[in-house]
């Protein structure tokens, strides 16, 4: 099935599935349902030292003494080094994703608790972590910046004292839209609404905490690192600019990964610690964090304070938007996000609304946080941009005493307008909107819902319902638009055909349990058509893969994937000619289909694809055709891909403890052409109950002196199986127009779109009173509180 501009409209045969094997099992699996998995802390080496870190216990403090004499003296020390000792080898500063520069240990002074100060490196890591107790440092303690609403107060302290003529926490300032055609439509409205809302921060707590082992080879001068990242060739550029160790003489080693979720997107200090160390020392060493370190040091994400605006006629069509945003990145700016767009794709503020006006208007600033921005299953602040729109579309929806479907209804961009471009410059390729809304009605019984709800409001009951309907922006990519540290976003991709027609591709992304190495396979068999069982897939070691960007941003499918399809292609057209010369016709004679090449007119003569690989490699072959059946490519996307679902949560609150039930969730989402619905289902389930977490109970806060309040599992709640329910799922399929199987990516849509459809429904069951809006998370001491009529304690 072929559109008129001969992308495909979807898999052929199977219900838009590869043939034969849509939703075949993760060939991953058979190693982690055994524990086999190798992952980071799982490697040993020869010789392994340990390294632990030392971490200031103060938001912001100087430094002004470090003794290190007694941790030194310990019998099993191996190495003690500080801040000025990074610095006398000029590697006490790293790059970030974000073109800042951050501490990799603190020299003069710390700017968060958490922060790195000095680390040792012993024979094993009990005693590396004994010896940190020996580090005798005597600090000045300084006022803390906490409150993103006062960081740039004339009389607040200067965080960033390390940059030259700073004085002030700003960070940067963004705009984007149109203020004087937002002012003019606001001018023209029946109704305006205002609402302020604080998405808090909340922290990917992936199962497995970040780590490295560093090894680095005085003879060969070359510098391995295992590690911990979502972004291994990304990672080898930097810590090439860190060391000065050239880029060819580094391997960056990716193994499995127990979730990453964003959180190991950047470079953190522990990795170059390790390096450092196994340079000095000469000797492999590991760096492995615990709990409280990944939740107090590492990548965040959200943290923002909004100021809402929404203009509509009194019939509910929505004239204007305005969004003003406080975005706190803590002490460095470490968000990994293309240089172009330093608010992310905020951008996309307006949703899947046809708006005839928007204006944003970003101030970002340090404080005494950890730093961050990192892209936690948001695609870089959607998730922040859809709860916004949804947020505020509810509220208009009260307002005017519309149905909030009904209100989506009315202002939904419509399947005739794609590609749309909206007014803040977003450019999206495809999609149904009102159908995949009205897919989820269908399945929810929605008109069955109001009812019940009506009966239960009457006994007294607290039910609510809440609909989001959103637009994700995936892919990161073009060049043209998109670049992270001077990189641009193509990905590479590698296949062989070896003489027996098993295969190989090798990919630049990396996996932390999407199941690349099974989708990937079925690509690669769906366009030449070896089974996926007979196809390796290797990623994650870049003396192994071609250059890439990684994995975030839902970016895998949507570039990589379209990489694999293009090199696919370009393998099956070499093995058309030879398929030529060994049938003896024009190539042009020759017609493809499941995995062999037909003579037009004589099907009878064929020759698959494992005869013409074992031909490539020995047999004669037509004059210009190089021996062998393999390829690289590049593939650098035209746009974004931009997957978009529909919503729909229903939700019981206890009127007698507040404390809030997710009773049903249904979820329709469009990513494109579904290459494996299992794994598709898989990652939206994830989501979800990712977002209901944040939704009810994740929240990383601090107090008045900048100490983190949610350094524990104990602190920082996630959600299990016993908060959620089962989820529903279901879906349409608009291709995307640009990509070679017209696939959108899945990976953090239900992420973007489920926190705000619960917030919905907690506001909506608490209508009765009088509630119009409460701030995440929804613990019951907020609902409570909203209840109550009070507002809800600073965040």
């Amino acid at each position: 099935m072929t559109a008129a501009d001969g992308v495909p409209t979807a898999f052929p045969d199977n219900d838009g599935k590869p043939v034969g094997h849509g939703r075949m099992l993760r060939k991953e699996d058979r190693r982690f349902i055994r524990g086999r998995g190798r992952f980071v802390d799982d490697r040993q080496l020869p010789g392994m030292l340990y390294l632990a870190i030392l971490r200031s216990p103060l938001a912001h403090a100087r430094i002004t003494r470090v003794d290190t004499l007694a941790a030194e003296a310990h019998p099993k020390v191996k190495l003690v080094m500080t801040g000025a000792d990074l610095a006398a080898r000029n590697l006490a500063w790293m790059p970030t994703l974000s073109h800042d520069v951050q501490a990799v240990l603190a020299t003069d002074k710390v700017r968060f608790q958490g922060q790195e100060v000095a680390f040792v490196v012993a024979e094993d890591r009990y005693s590396a972590r004994d010896a940190l107790e020996l580090i005798d440092i005597d600090y000045e303690e300084l006022p803390a910046v906490v409150d993103v609403r006062t960081a740039l107060a004339s009389d607040a302290p200067v965080i960033r004292t390390d940059l030259e003529g700073k004085a002030d926490n700003l960070c940067f300032e963004w705009e984007t839209g149109d203020a004087v055609a937002t002012d003019a439509a606001f001018a023209a409205a029946d109704v305006v609404v205002l609402q302020d809302m604080v998405y808090p921060r909340v922290h990917p707590a992936p199962l497995e905490t970040c780590g490295a082992i560093a090894d680095y080879d005085a003879i060969d001068e070359k510098l391995t690192i295992w590690s911990t990242t979502q972004a291994p060739h990304l990672h080898r550029t930097l810590y090439a600019l860190f060391s000065g160790v050239p880029e060819h003489k580094i391997r960056v080693v990716s193994p499995d990964i127990g979730g990453g979720f964003g959180n190991k997107v950047p470079i953190y200090p522990g990795y170059l610690c390790a390096i450092t160390a196994s340079v000095v020392l000469g000797k492999p060493v590991k760096w492995t964090e615990d709990r409280s370190e990944n939740l107090t040091s590492t990548a965040f994400a959200r943290d923002y304070v909004m100021r809402g605006e929404i203009a509509a006629t009194r019939d509910g069509r929505i004239l204007g938007l305005r969004s003003t945003v406080l975005a706190d990145h803590g002490a460095f700016n470490g968000m990994a996000t293309p240089t172009k767009y330093p608010g992310g794709f905020y951008g996309v503020f307006t949703g899947s609304y046809d708006i005839e006006a928007a204006y944003c208007r970003m101030t970002a600033v340090h404080t005494n946080k950890a730093p961050g921005g990192v892209a936690y299953a948001c695609s870089f602040r959607i998730t922040e941009a859809v709860y916004f729109v949804e947020r505020m579309v509810d509220r208009l929806a009260a307002e005017l005493d519309l149905d909030p479907v009904e209100l989506r209804r009315r202002n939904l961009i419509r399947p005739d307008q794609f590609p749309y471009r909206t007014r803040t410059g977003w450019v999206y390729d495809s999609g149904d909107y009102p159908a995949t809304l009205a897919e989820a009605l269908r399945i929810a019984g929605y008109d069955d819902l109001r009812r019940e709800q009506a009966q239960r409001r009457a006994r007294g009951e607290l039910m609510g319902i809440g609909v989001s309907v959103f637009t994700e922006a995936v892919g990161a990519g073009p060049r043209a638009d998109m670049d992270i540290f001077g990189l641009g976003m193509a990905d590479g991709c590698e296949l062989r055909i070896h003489p027996t027609g098993k295969a190989v591709v090798r990919l630049s992304v990396q996996t932390q349990g999407q199941g690349h190495e099974t989708t990937f396979a079925q690509i690669v068999a769906e366009e030449i058509g070896i089974p996926p069982a007979d196809i390796e897939v290797v990623h994650g070691d870049t003396d192994q893969t071609p250059f890439g960007m990684g994995t975030y941003g839902s970016r895998s499918t949507p570039v990589s994937g379209a990489a694999a399809v293009l090199v696919t292609r370009k393998v099956r057209d070499k093995a058309r000619l030879i398929a030529a010369g060994m049938l003896e016709v024009a190539p042009t004679d020759l017609e493809w289909g499941r995995g062999a090449f037909r003579v037009a007119g004589d099907p009878a003569k064929s020759v698959a694809i494992a005869e013409i690989a074992r031909h490539a490699y020995g047999g004669s072959l037509p004059p210009g055709v190089d021996g062998g059946l393999e390829a690289q490519v590049t593939y650098d996307p035209a746009n974004l891909t931009f997957p978009n679902g529909a919503y729909i949560c229903v939700v019981d609150v206890d009127p007698g403890t507040a404390v809030v039930k997710v009773r049903r969730f249904v979820a329709v989402d469009d990513c494109g052409t579904r290459i494996n619905p299992m794994i598709v289902e898989g990652q939206v389930h994830g989501g979800l109950t990712d977002g209901v977490g944040m939704a009810l109970m994740e929240m990383i806060s601090f107090d008045e002196e900048g100490n983190c309040l949610g350094a524990s599992l104990m602190d920082y709640l996630l959600p299990t199986a016993v908060e959620v329910p089962d989820w529903e799922t279901g879906y349409t399929v608009t291709p995307s127009p640009h990509h070679p199987i017209g696939a959108k990516g899945i990976g953090e849509s239900a992420t973007v779109g489920s926190p705000p459809a619960v917030v919905n429904a907690v506001v909506d069951a608490l209508k009765p009173f009088g509630v119009r809006h409460a701030d995440m998370p929804l613990t019951p001491s907020r609902v409570w509180d909203a209840m109550s009529g009070r507002a809800a304690p600073p965040i």
